[in-house]
């Protein structure tokens, strides 16, 4: 008699929702509460919705005893990150008209709005389809936003790999025809037919989390594959892509005070064709789905599954669904993760500039300048993995212009290294996890730490910088140099060591410090590796070099000493 663990309640919510309705469409009419139903607010997930409120207002609205401000915020599937100017502009009218007036870029290479009450929920969806975007699987228990390195104007190469990243995210939609019905009701997508009511992918309980894919082109590690469920290396011979090299189980979230979870990078298992790199991410996605942990979510995402079973187990349960095996993997470089920012030229003659976006968000005088540059660009608007921007494809005759255009608007990267490699996920005060500030409070520690890095010589150089406000990792603070979480309002974890390419996760170094101390303990240190670090040593081999950190070898290890 087996003795299997009850599924965990999400399960079920799963499985009674009619492939992802649940009472949506109905929960959406009623007015009475600008929230809706419990388990709804599960499915809208898989619509790439979640229901929020305004934190900042809770202490306010208690006292008064009315209901918390209720938001939505909604984040699109852009495989690749890429736009055309046109789309830009729609979203950017968007923002205005049904969100907060901001778009958020996030570090999967897309964009969320925030601030959606209900009653604009559904138009502001409906708006996102007439640009031909959509919402749906960019969240939820299903493959989410693929990855890809930005910018596939700038080589053919660069082509070959968005085409993936666009192929594995088609792939892998969900099947059923809810989204449609409730958000832009009952209207097909232009030239298509209505989907089939099954899901012959994910089943009727879908994945047992969420599932994350990646594709980079060496030596730039933009994306973090590391940091994937599942991610493919391009391997480039004679200047073109002979194949991939395939990861699984990266991970970044972790739970506070639960040493049994933890970050975790990714492991090379082999080597695939480009033909063959689709099928693997659909069986690579089956194995999961059929031996992920259901019973408890915290231990339900593909990383666990490897280790609970063993990497050997899962690349044979993987060719055992391939019919045949991968070939052995082939030798790769990542020189860094992070962006290249300022000007890149293309192979074709075109040009294409990458823009800082601090912490990704766009508003005010920034909006109004990108949204100048949309009216007039031919090319395309590029979302990178780490909260940027490339406005691509500029061709010769345009590129004086759009010079005079970012120096009209100020347009221009960061002369600070640090600042240029920091990211921040949005947290306070519309994320319901974070026990902390990050986006609003980052660029304050940057300017603080800038200062001690230029009096030690240091501003220009490159050192990533990442803040979440909580555990959850969703800046991938776990694989940054310098890497801060919340754990309570104006307290974080301060780790240190993560790998300036991306391979190698960080190490906690001070537990529960505020702003003064992090400033104060990361001070000599930096002056430290001003003086005594080695020809081209990176601020995160410094550290494990003089003793500070000891190397994290695997996520089991992530929690040692």
């Amino acid at each position: 008699m087996t003795n299997n663990p009850p599924r965990s309640r999400n399960e079920s919510i799963k499985e009674a929702s009619n492939f992802l309705r649940g009472t949506i469409a109905e929960g959406l009419g009623q007015q009475a509460t600008g929230a809706i139903a419990e388990d709804d607010q599960q499915l809208t997930k898989f619509h790439g919705i979640y229901l929020q409120d305004d934190r900042d207002l809770r202490p306010e609205r208690a006292k008064q005893r009315m209901e918390k401000a209720f938001i939505f915020m909604a984040r699109l599937r852009i495989p690749g990150g890429i736009m055309t100017p046109t789309q830009w502009l729609k979203l950017d009218e968007l923002a205005g008209e049904r969100a907060n007036h901001t778009l958020r870029l996030t570090t999967r290479q897309t964009i969320q709005f925030h601030g959606i009450i209900k009653s604009n929920l559904r138009p502001a969806i409906a708006a996102i389809n007439a640009a031909m975007l959509d919402t749906i699987a960019a969240c939820g228990d299903v493959n989410r936003n693929v990855l890809c390195t930005p910018n596939p104007y700038q080589s053919a190469i660069h082509t070959e790999a968005a085409a993936l990243a666009r192929a594995i995210s088609d792939h892998l939609l969900p099947n059923t025809g809810a989204y449609h019905e409730i958000w832009i009701e009952g209207e097909k997508v232009a030239g298509g037919e209505a989907p089939e009511e099954h899901e012959p992918i994910y089943g009727s309980t879908y994945l047992p989390r969420k599932f994350k894919v990646a594709v980079a082109v060496p030596p730039q590690n933009d994306v973090d594959v590391f940091a994937h469920d599942l991610g493919f290396i391009a391997i480039v011979e004679n200047g073109r892509i002979a194949g991939y090299n395939v990861t699984v189980g990266g991970g970044m979230g972790m739970t506070h005070g639960e040493p049994d979870t933890y970050p975790r990078t990714a492991d090379v298992i082999g080597f695939c064709t480009n033909e063959q790199a689709v099928d693997v991410a659909e069986k690579v996605v089956l194995v999961q789905r059929d031996h992920g942990n259901r019973a408890v979510r915290k231990h339900a995402r593909l990383k666990y599954t490897i280790d609970r079973h063993g990497l050997d187990w899962f690349t044979q349960a993987l060719h055992a669904r391939l019919g045949y095996s991968l070939a052995p993997a082939r030798p790769f470089r990542f020189d860094r993760s992070g962006d290249k920012l300022g000007w890149i030229a293309g192979d074709n003659g075109n040009s294409h500039f990458a823009l800082f976006i601090e912490n990704g968000r766009i508003k005010g005088d920034l909006r109004r300048a990108l949204a100048a540059i949309a009216r007039v660009h031919t090319g395309r608007f590029i979302l990178t993995p780490n909260q940027n921007l490339v406005i691509a494809d500029i061709t010769p005759d345009q590129a004086p212009s759009m010079h005079a255009m970012f120096e009209e608007h100020g347009l221009a990267n960061p002369d600070s290294g640090l600042r240029r490699n920091a990211m921040a996920c949005v947290a306070l005060p519309t994320c319901g996890l974070a026990l902390a500030e990050s986006e609003r409070y980052l660029p304050d520690l940057v300017q603080a730490l800038e200062d001690v890095l230029t009096t030690n010589g240091l501003r220009d150089d490159e050192i990533t910088i990442r803040m979440t406000g909580c555990p959850n990792g969703c800046a991938r603070p776990y694989l940054a140099e310098v890497g801060l979480v919340g754990r309570a309002p104006g307290v974080y974890n301060l780790y240190l060591g993560g790998a300036f390419n991306g391979s190698r996760l960080n190490k906690l170094f001070r537990a529960d410090i505020g702003h003064d101390t992090i400033v104060s303990v990361l001070a000599p240190l930096f002056a430290q590796y001003a003086h005594e670090r080695t020809e081209g040593e990176r601020f995160s081999d410094f550290v494990i070099r003089a003793g500070h950190v000891r190397a994290t070898e695997s996520g089991k290890t992530f929690h040692d000493a």
